[in-house]
């Protein structure tokens, strides 16, 4: 029986749940700074503890591009609010931020939306590749654990000969080693 996603440990839940909440909080720390923003520390610990609970719930099994993409553009647009809220930065420097209030502009819908884009390709990937290598080795370790235990354990009889090493020679080979045979014309 193949691995079942349905029956994950909630420690490699928690672990594929932290590692898309840390990509979420990096692309929207990314693209906050970039903008010329800012982000406290409680701010960006608020925000990875709300991209984890978010991924959580869905951390149970492999996710595709169209359950990926939704979510963290939904995230993307929370955290963005959470940190034009939370902007630090004193009103000089505010006003050189690339937008003002929480309305972002053109320009920055735009480098959001292909920054959620290309990271919700990217996750999407990898998530196939983790399961596709977990799929296979779960395949090969059936393949080398189940002999084991389809045959009863049973001592040979000691009236049985011991089998006698064969030669390693191999029947069909042909050996063309060395240098080319002489031929009289």
């Amino acid at each position: 029986m193949p691995w079942n996603p349905e029956r994950v440990s909630p420690l490699f839940r928690l672990a594929r749940a932290a590692a898309f909440a840390v990509v979420s909080l990096g692309l929207g720390v990314a693209a906050h700074v970039l903008g010329g923003g800012s982000v406290s520390a409680p701010v960006m610990l608020g925000a990875l503890g709300l991209s984890f609970g978010a991924a959580v719930p869905l951390a149970g099994r492999e996710r595709t591009f169209a359950l990926i993409l939704p979510l963290l553009g939904a995230l993307q647009v929370v955290m963005h609010l959470l940190f034009a809220l939370a902007h630090t930065a004193p009103e000089q420097a505010a006003a050189g931020h690339a937008h003002a209030g929480l309305v972002p502009g053109l320009g920055m819908l735009v480098a959001h939306g292909w920054a959620i884009a290309l990271t919700a390709l990217w996750l999407s990937r990898g998530e196939a590749a983790l399961f596709a290598v977990l799929r296979r080795l779960a395949v090969r370790l059936l393949v080398i654990v189940l002999p084991l235990f389809s045959t009863p354990f049973s001592v040979p009889p000691s009236t049985s000969r011991p089998l006698l090493p064969r030669s390693a020679v191999l029947r069909h080979v042909v050996s063309r080693r060395g240098p080319p045979e002489v031929v009289p014309a």
